[in-house]
Formats: C-alpha cells, sequence, structure tokens
C-alpha cells in the first residue's frame, strides 16, 4: 500500500510537471491578440488596450460595448520596446457590474492587406473593489475601545463586589478541597 501512494504520487507530480506552462510563455495575450490594460478593474477605471495585429501604422475600431463603454478609436503607435502598435482607450462606467467581458477591435487603415478587417479580442474583468481599497475599507471598519457586551465585569470599577467574588471563590475552593480529602479517606458522605 505505501509503495502504490508513492507511485501515485510520483505519476501526479510527473504529469504536473509535463502540462505546466513555461513561465515565458505564460504572461501578455497570445500573439497578435488584444492586449488591455489592467485586465482587472472596478467600475470607472480608465483602460488602454494595444495590438500589434493590425501591421505597422495599422489603427483599429474597438468595441467595449460588452462592458457598457461603446466604441473607442485605436490610433497607431509605438510600444515602450520599439515595435508598432495600434493604441486606444476607454473608461468603464460607474454602473458597470462585476465578470469578464470581450473587448473586441476591427483592423482598419494602412496596417496590410492581411490586417485589414480582422477581428481581435481580449478579456477585461471588472470586480467591485480592488484589492487596495478592500483592504482600506476593512481597516476603516475595524471596531475601537470597548465592546460593551453587558457579560463579565469581575473586576469592575466597584471594590465591593470585586471582594464578594474572590471570597465566593476562596469558599468553593476551600469546600472542594474539604470533600476531597474526605473522600480520599474513605469517609462517607
Amino acid at each position: 500500500m505505501r509503495y502504490a501512494r508513492l507511485l501515485t504520487g510520483t505519476a501526479l507530480a510527473v504529469a504536473a510537471g509535463a502540462l505546466a506552462v513555461p513561465a515565458a510563455a505564460a504572461p501578455g495575450p497570445p500573439a497578435g491578440g488584444l492586449e488591455i490594460r489592467p485586465a482587472t478593474v472596478t467600475p470607472g477605471s480608465a483602460v488602454t488596450v494595444h495590438t500589434t495585429a493590425c501591421g505597422p501604422g495599422g489603427t483599429a475600431a474597438g468595441d467595449a460595448s460588452a462592458v457598457g463603454a461603446g466604441t473607442f478609436t485605436m490610433a497607431p503607435g509605438r510600444r515602450p520596446d520599439g515595435g508598432e502598435t495600434a493604441a486606444g482607450r476607454f473608461e468603464v462606467p460607474p454602473s458597470a457590474q462585476p465578470g469578464t467581458y470581450e473587448i473586441v477591435a476591427k483592423c482598419s487603415g494602412s496596417g496590410g492587406s492581411g490586417a485589414k478587417n480582422k477581428r481581435i479580442a481580449g478579456d477585461l474583468m471588472v470586480t467591485i473593489t480592488s484589492t487596495a481599497a478592500a483592504g482600506e475599507r476593512h481597516q476603516r471598519q475595524l471596531p475601537k475601545g470597548h465592546v460593551k457586551t453587558g457579560v463579565g465585569g469581575a473586576l469592575g470599577p466597584d471594590p465591593v463586589q470585586t471582594a464578594a467574588g474572590v471570597a465566593a471563590l476562596a469558599v468553593a475552593a476551600a469546600g472542594g478541597t474539604w470533600l476531597l480529602h474526605r473522600r480520599a479517606r474513605g469517609d462517607r458522605i
């Protein structure tokens, strides 16, 4: 049984390693896809969209109607790495509901005959709150000061009540000890 578990665990580890995506291939959109930054936003946020699929000097007509932002224009530009791109920007409406939305664009302009009318897409995720905003809101909601539950108060401000409580505990401890000693000696109670 022990060897069967060991072999099963080894087989699962090998399978997981074979199915893992290399780190270099994981980030970013697929080649020629629509790159959306940031990919996860809150309602009312601005979103920037880039693509290299429209070719050098290409433009595109973007459509963010799925999230309620309507259409936007993507103009030719340069990426920080020097590559040519078509870029545009839109704002997620404050009334947008949480979920994943497909943002699409259709290439046009002088990007080349292969790029004209090419449809590209990417996903945008809308959340109610960002992680930072949720952390700030959680910190503001923490209670401060004493919680008045109506329970407790053994060491309250009244010294007479405190002394009475300590005396009651001492009498109970002495009585319990006396009963245990009698039982240990075999005396009948």
